[in-house]
């Protein structure tokens, strides 16, 4: 197999991908808390707890909100964290270059702009202020283009490069033994290969399959790979990658546009006036199909979204029983910390099945898509 047409399409997706990155950064505020934005609230309610001597209650939604969300920083360990590249544009304020460590964890404002919920807002204080006494600019917010390196894409950056070391070097090892049996990286990658080719690709598409296995494999990779970087609790590893919706709509869409054209007469003459069905009945069915054609990328978008996300929130809270029982005496918290860690181990391996089925279900249905859409009439 031409190793072109894989790079071509690995290419095209991580375009996309970050495309759909920055749009999902820009306007639309993120759905989940981020780290800088927990620690600028905690340190200000911290402030009345220490006032009256009391500490601060270990809070579960915002350390499993934290991890499912995206950040301007990489926690490493404690209260260190690899700041990220903040790149902003405004037409007033022209481009910004600077790193997420200026704003000290969502505490100061830098540049004009601050962290508020995760976001980078445009302020109007001078750099160093309080994010508490630093009034938010709407009117430049809403104008500014967020182009940031976020952790979820620097994981995408470094997903992608590890897919094209990957395959370059599969490749490169084929070209040196020719005709030998398959060892080391080769021998892990090969089965894969051959079952999306011939289980996934082959059965799905038909004939025509070797058009579309370039994307297929890519797709399946990417998400494979994803999937199993973000069970790594520690750096490069712990982004939630494929649980961000802006990344699998992406995804979903570039499969849209390749089914859509992709399809044949056949195809879409069932989509429009199904054969044999009386006409009144077409008023009814052509409705429901045109419908069902925008209903399935959106179902391949959640699908991948909600069961990602799903598997990090379970794990971390039986992970977060610990320190809850932990609040009301010690002993609650030794008594209840073997049973949530063995839950803990127990979602972590069967989150690295999931990580194989998501991938599997995805291209899967990605090929049965494109199979249905470059499928030739059947004549009796």
């Amino acid at each position: 197999m031409s190793l072109k047409p894989l790079l071509r399409h690995a290419f095209l997706i991580l375009a996309a991908l970050l495309m759909g990155r920055s749009t999902a950064q820009h306007g639309t505020p993120d759905s989940t808390a981020h780290h800088a934005a927990a620690a600028t609230t905690g340190a200000h309610e911290a402030a009345p707890a220490q006032d009256h001597g009391a500490k601060e209650k270990f809070n579960a939604g915002k350390l499993i909100m934290d991890h499912i969300g995206d950040e301007h920083g990489w926690h490493l360990w404690g209260h260190t964290s690899l700041p990220l590249p903040v790149i902003l544009y405004n037409s007033e304020r022209g481009l910004s270059l600077f790193s997420s460590g200026r704003f000290d964890h969502g505490h100061r404002t830098y540049g004009g702009y601050a962290l508020h919920e995760g976001q980078v807002v445009a302020v109007d204080a001078p750099d160093g202020t309080d994010v508490h006494h630093a009034p938010v600019n709407e009117r430049l917010t809403a104008a500014t283009v967020d182009l940031s390196i976020t952790k979820n894409v620097a994981t995408l950056l470094l997903v992608s490069v590890l897919l094209l070391w990957v395959f370059i070097s599969v490749a490169r090892a084929y070209t040196r033994r020719a005709g030998q049996a398959p060892t080391g990286l080769q021998n892990l990658v090969e089965p894969i290969i051959l079952f999306v080719r011939d289980d996934l690709a082959k059965s799905a598409i038909g004939h025509r399959y070797e058009k579309y296995l370039p994307y297929l494999l890519t797709a399946f990779f990417f998400i494979f790979f994803s999937n199993l970087l973000g069970l790594v609790p520690f750096f490069p590893g712990g982004a939630n990658l494929t649980g961000n919706i802006a990344v699998t709509v992406v995804l979903a869409v570039i499969t849209f546009l390749i089914v859509t054209f992709s399809g044949n007469k056949h195809y879409w003459h069932h989509i429009f006036a199904m054969p044999g069905v009386p006409g009144w009945v077409l008023a009814i069915l052509t409705p429901v199909e045109i419908l069902g054609m925008f209903l399935k990328p959106f179902v391949l978008a959640i699908r991948l979204f909600a069961n990602i996300t799903a598997g990090h929130i379970i794990a971390l809270s039986f992970f977060s029983l610990i320190f809850v029982f932990g609040e009301t005496s010690a002993g609650a918290g030794y008594g209840v910390a073997i049973g949530s860690w063995l839950f803990t181990v127990f979602m972590f391996m069967l989150e690295l099945l999931v990580a194989f089925i998501q991938a599997y279900v995805f291209t899967f249905l990605s090929a049965m898509y494109i199979g249905a859409a470059v499928e030739e009439p059947h004549h009796h």
